[in-house]
């Protein structure tokens, strides 16, 4: 015998579990089960014995399922009452269920014999099924049974004996035989409202031989034999039977519809009549139009490029090379100028490109070269609006970010002033940043563009609380972009010893000539380092070192050409001490050096503005509001916001234009507008495939290889792949083309997305509502 309990305390095993400790036993040769069940599903089935033997289970608290798929020379006795789909599958098994059973007892029942010792939920019975190679199934019920009772019904016996039953109006529940078209069903008491095509009969004396015999054994498996003779008054009993096949024919229903069917037979106006209209139109498994589960929508340029996600100036380098691709150079190369005035200075010079490493083409070989695209640019002109609004601004700094800002506004018909207190404009691009890395011809280029775009520059004038208040006092806005100037440092041991790299490069750029050391350290190995490092050498230092607490940050190409001058990288160096022979780590290693230059970032100084609970900051950083403004008309930009890159604060500096205006103009405008990444696997890649070079072209040869990533690059794939026909091409003038999908065509199949290219149809759920339900309105 075996025994077990599926609960231990307050654990409780799994169905899992439980049915392969079962399993095991069988294989081991066990015929006896004794399981206390907590409601685990599927006990008893599908089990056999290698030898034969008969499988005997008896269970309590069974879950769901008991006796699923039930096997011949299997037993099963369950005390009190089951949950739904007992004997489900039944295929020979013995089945007794000593109280009431849950929903769908016996459904698709095949064979052996079910016995309910009380009451069946809805849908007893419901598809039993008869093969003749096999004994037909059985299902005996003590009691009655809930509604839409052997629906479907195509084979077998079942029997509802209705004891204690009387204050039913029918044994059988609502809508009993639905469907029914095999196999009978024989019941004791009232019954009404079968279909049409099932036949009340009275027994005959096969019936009753059938009932009679079977009558036993049921009320001994139930433990009920004292009920026999009032079961057994055969006048109380009736059966259902279906028209035969041949029958219906006689009587013209070989074409019975299935409106009529729905409508009269399976249940009166339609399944769900109390809380929707149906039409009762019978739909296909493939539909177009109103019943599509999905539909394709033509997402041209919703959706942001890696290379334009990327970058903190979401400049759109996919519709550069798609007007480059239509022989449109010149729009191409203006359309970087509506995002930055530094194509080339930041974009092809000194960014670090975050754009090619998000390119979806440096998945396939190599990136597209987006960041040399920018010197295409350098010389191209805008068209500034004659229109003026009558709006002042004030731009309290002249490096990247206020340009960005100044560059905006410009060309939305504002007066711009830029102010700045160093003699020439243009902020670390100018002062700090080496002219090997940044030619200065190209700087001033670029510097020249945005004068001769109408922005004026106010050099050498050092704002402070009474020259802010003047300007918040004669300008509409004013942005505040005065960067990041105060070198940042640790309170180290003989920090009065470090030379700011800040103040050094500044002096080198001014021509200055700063004296250096012959063995210069230099204390952080990012990008600022490098150029510092750099500075060191061009000054005369004869080596140079660098140290930092982590692994170097600056771009390898730079790292590189330090180390190709002798200079060496340390990490981790976590500085304790700095003395005027070298500097020590706080494990005591010394590195020898005569002069130490600290090169970690910058803080703003803001002390010319107000002091006022009005400026939120967090430690030396301005903290703007949502609208971009740290107090009324006042908008903050770049690293006075938090230290980044220079990409990082053109993109800032088109954010602070952008609620400046809005102020400006008294309009109400949302967030700045950031669109959402393109999905990459909507992005076929091995369309791309065919474009590959071995040897990476120059910027602009790259037309064929950007994979256009959101934006359609009019390959007729879709509308050629189609197999309904129903993508068109639209042309409306101007260049400008559309795809549209004909929805009395399409059927949703996805087909479209699957093989775009780019990423530019995408599958939704169909938004479109069916008007079937009710409102409690007029319908």
């Amino acid at each position: 015998m075996f025994k077990i309990d599926t609960l231990t305390g307050h654990d409780r095993m799994s169905t899992q579990d439980l049915l392969l400790e079962i399993s095991q036993a069988v294989t081991n040769g066990e015929t006896n089960f004794e399981i206390a069940a907590s409601g685990q599903h599927d006990i008893g089935g599908p089990l056999w014995s290698p030898e034969g033997k008969t499988l005997r289970f008896h269970v309590t608290n069974a879950g769901q399922r008991l006796g699923s798929m039930c096997l011949n020379n299997t037993e099963i006795i369950a005390d009190g009452s089951v949950s739904a789909d007992v004997g489900w599958l039944n295929a020979g098994g013995k089945i007794v269920v000593k109280g009431d059973a849950g929903d769908t007892a016996g459904h698709c029942s095949a064979g052996g014999k079910i016995y309910i010792g009380g009451r069946g939920g809805t849908r007893t019975g419901s598809l039993m099924k008869h093969d003749p190679l096999y004994e037909e199934p059985e299902l005996w019920l003590l009691k009655n049974v809930g509604s839409f009772s052997f629906e479907f019904m195509g084979g077998g016996k079942a029997i509802v004996c209705g004891y204690d039953s009387e204050q039913f109006t029918s044994v059988l529940g609502e809508r009993p035989c639905v469907g029914m078209v095999g196999g009978t069903v024989y019941f004791r008491g009232k019954s009404h409202n079968h279909p049409d095509d099932i036949i009340l009969a009275e027994l005959n004396n096969d019936d009753i031989a059938f009932l009679d015999g079977g009558m036993d054994d049921f009320l001994n498996a139930i433990d009920k034999p004292q009920l026999r003779n009032e079961l057994c008054d055969w006048s109380q009993w009736h059966k259902l039977t279906p028209l035969t096949f041949e029958a219906k024919q006689a009587q013209g229903n070989e074409h019975y519809p299935l409106h009529d069917f729905r409508t009269k037979d399976w249940i009166k106006n339609g399944l769900f009549s109390d809380v929707a209209v149906d039409d009762f139109a019978v739909k296909n498994l493939v539909e177009t139009d109103l019943y599509r589960q999905r539909v394709p929508q033509w997402n041209n340029a919703k959706y942001a490029a890696p290379c334009e996600f990327a970058c903190p100036a979401h400049i759109p380098t996919q519709l550069r090379y798609k007007l480059l691709r239509k022989d449109k150079q010149e729009e191409a190369q203006k359309l970087i100028l509506e995002y930055s005035p530094f194509p080339g200075s930041v974009c092809a010079s000194v960014c670090p490109n975050p754009c090619m490493d998000a390119c979806t083409r440096g998945k396939i070989d190599e990136s597209v070269q987006i960041g040399k695209l920018g010197f295409q640019s350098v010389y191209t002109k805008i068209d500034v609006p004659a229109n003026k609004t009558g709006k002042k601004v004030a731009v309290i700094g002249g490096g990247v970010a206020g340009l960005g800002a100044a560059w905006q506004l410009i060309q939305r018909g504002h007066d711009v002033t830029v102010y700045d207190d160093a003699d020439s404009i243009g902020g670390k691009l100018e002062q700090v940043i080496p002219r090997a890395r940044l030619p200065h011809e190209l700087l001033q280029t670029e510097l020249k563009r945005i004068s001769d775009a109408g922005v004026k520059f106010v050099t050498k004038c050092m704002v402070d609380n009474e020259k802010f208040a003047e300007l918040k006092q004669n300008n509409d806005a004013v942005i505040i972009a005065s960067g990041g100037h105060k070198s940042r440092f640790f309170p180290w041991e003989g920090k009065e010893k470090l030379t700011m790299g800040l103040s050094f490069l500044k002096a080198i750029n001014r021509g200055e000539n700063p004296k250096v050391g012959k063995n210069v350290i230099v204390i952080g190995c990012g990008n600022s380092g490098m150029d510092t490092a750099r500075g060191a050498y061009d000054m005369g230092a004869e080596n140079v070192t660098c140290i930092d607490v982590q692994k170097p940050a600056a771009f390898a190409e730079e790292i590189e050409h330090i180390e190709q001058l002798g200079g060496k990288l340390i990490w981790p160096f976590m500085t304790s001490k700095i003395t005027n022979e070298g500097i020590y780590d706080d494990k005591g290693h010394f590195i020898a050096g005569d002069m130490v230059i600290v090169s970690i970032g910058e803080a703003p100084i803001l002390d010319y503005l107000p002091e006022t609970e009005e400026i939120k900051k967090f430690r030396d950083w301005l903290v703007p509001q949502k609208d971009g403004s740290i107090m009324e008309g006042v908008f903050a930009a770049g690293d006075v916001i938090k230290p980044g890159r220079l990409v990082d604060a053109i993109g800032s500096g088109n954010k602070a234009a952008y609620y400046a205006d809005a102020y400006m103009m008294d309009k109400e405008v949302p967030a700045f507008p950031e669109k959402a990444e393109v999905a990459a696997d909507t992005l076929g890649r091995e369309f791309f495939a065919k474009c590959h070079h071995n040897d990476i072209p120059e910027p602009i040869g790259d037309v064929d290889r950007c994979v256009s990533c959101g934006t359609c690059r009019d390959c007729k794939t879709c509308e050629k792949a189609c197999p309904e026909n129903a993508i068109t091409r639209i042309e409306h003038g101007m260049g400008i083309i559309e795809y549209k999908s004909d929805p009395a065509k399409c059927i949703g199949c996805g087909i479209c997305a699957g093989i775009c290219p780019c990423g530019i149809w995408e599958l939704i759920k169909n938004p479109e509502p069916i008007k079937m339900y009710r409102t409690g309105q007029a319908e």
